[in-house]
């Protein structure tokens, strides 16, 4: 296999910049560079001098044996002064050796993936790392990338091979003293399965909804404060505030963090009737993104009711607390402290009892394990003459199952999975 390197940290100026070196020349690279190879796992600061003795820099040199790297493979990594002067030479250094070749985006990753260091679940939990904006998000992709989720596939698959074990032996050693019918055994295996398979998938909005963040929407009728609110709420001026009915024409968005959750806010159109085509486009998407967002937030004049009907959870105030005295005011910020509490109670609601799975690939081979699963049932309760029919299906719900970890079928998503990381990974 071929040897790769790629700056892995930040590009542009830095205090510290590292590149990583992986694969079996490795360490030739660091000989050549650094004079002697330090001990694995030692950090050492060493002189790194070209090929033709110009001095590069003084660096922290780092190596890892294969099998004990990130990608399994020898590595070596330079810290060196975070100059773009400086990373570039030492990049063009290690192109010019033998052997050494730039990396391609997720290449790191995609080998400790080829090494078994990661599993499928793992590097897409790196990934949701990387872009982790709150400590919830966090949280949940250390779950991920701990290894919880091969864990748990870890588990229904011991289960789902004993099922298929007692099965194939009453098959295969009919004539033999094993027991000829195992139904109840193998349904107590696969009902824990398919039960543990289901909680996962009902989990999998409140986990999704962790991962991509969620949104409130602030509805009502113009100059209700909205804008003002949403100003207020973000700290700048996201929003053009007027005392001009329909200001806002469009839904405006500003990201942030609501007790550790990732949240967008929309801004939208003030609801009314008009005669203003603009506008009435602009009424129509905030009906239809207030209708799709998590939590809406009503902002309701003082003796009115809200425009659009109310679900379940969503948060009614009193519009421009200010001047009603009551309610909130994105002017004064009367309210607004309150207003938040509401907002991250009802958010951590929606996302409470989250699972372990968040995309569609998660659900699409969730999905077809318990299809297959409860096929297997179903023959379980023809008798003995349709075991070999419970075995295939229950052999075909693992292979599905395993698809989440990466054990079979995933070249396909693959090369989709990897493109998303930047090179240096």
């Amino acid at each position: 296999m071929e040897t790769i390197f790629a700056l892995t940290s930040a590009a542009g100026k830095a205090g510290v910049s590292v590149v990583r070196v992986s694969g079996p020349d490795a360490w030739r690279a660091v000989e050549c560079l650094a004079g002697s190879i330090p001990e694995p796992r030692v950090a050492s600061v060493r002189r790194l001098v070209a090929p033709d003795g110009d001095f590069l820099d003084e660096a922290l040199v780092l190596v890892f044996a294969e099998g004990a790297s990130f990608t399994g493979e020898p590595v070596a990594e330079f810290q060196v002064h975070g100059s773009v002067a400086v990373v570039q030479a030492l990049l063009r250094i290690l192109g010019e050796m033998e052997g050494l070749r730039s990396a391609e985006p997720g290449e790191f990753t995609r080998r400790a993936l080829d090494n078994e260091r990661l599993d499928l679940s793992q590097v897409e939990a790196l990934a949701d790392l990387i872009e982790a904006e709150t400590e919830q998000q966090r949280h949940q992709a250390l779950r991920l990338l701990s290894g919880a989720l091969g864990q748990r596939v870890g588990g229904w698959r011991d289960q789902v091979l004993r099922a298929v074990s007692l099965l194939e032996a009453t098959i295969d050693f009919a004539d033999e003293d094993v027991p000829v019918d195992v139904s109840a055994d193998v349904r107590e295996l696969l009902d824990a399965v398919c039960a543990e398979v289901a909680a996962e998938l009902r989990g999998m909005s409140s986990a999704e909804r962790l991962r991509l963040g969620l949104e409130v929407a602030i509805v009502g009728p113009p100059n209700a404060g909205k804008s003002t609110l949403l100003n207020y709420l973000a700290g700048r001026e996201a929003a053009i505030t007027s005392d001009v009915a329909g200001t806002t024409r469009d839904v405006i968005e500003v990201r942030m963090e609501v007790n550790g959750l990732a949240v967008t806010l929309l801004d939208t159109a003030g609801l009314r009737d008009s005669e203003d085509q603009v506008e009435r486009i602009g009424v129509e998407r905030a009906r239809e993104r207030a209708a799709s967002a998590d939590l809406r937030v009503h902002l309701v004049p003082v003796g009115e009711s809200p425009l659009l009907d109310e679900v379940s959870g969503d948060i009614v105030v009193t519009a421009k607390g200010d001047v009603a005295g009551v309610g909130v005011s994105g002017l004064t910020g009367l309210g607004v402290p309150e207003l938040l509490d509401m907002i991250a109670s009802r958010l951590s609601g929606i996302v409470r009892g989250a699972g372990l799975v968040s995309r569609e690939r998660h659900r699409i081979a969730l999905t077809d394990g318990l299809a297959h699963l409860e096929q297997a049932r179903v023959f379980l309760d023809d008798g003995t003459d349709v075991y070999d029919l419970a075995s295939e299906e229950i052999r075909i719900a693992l292979r599905a199952l395993e698809r989440l970890i990466g054990y079979v079928d995933v070249e396909h998503v693959l090369d989709q999975i990897f493109s998303s990381f930047c090179i240096g990974k």
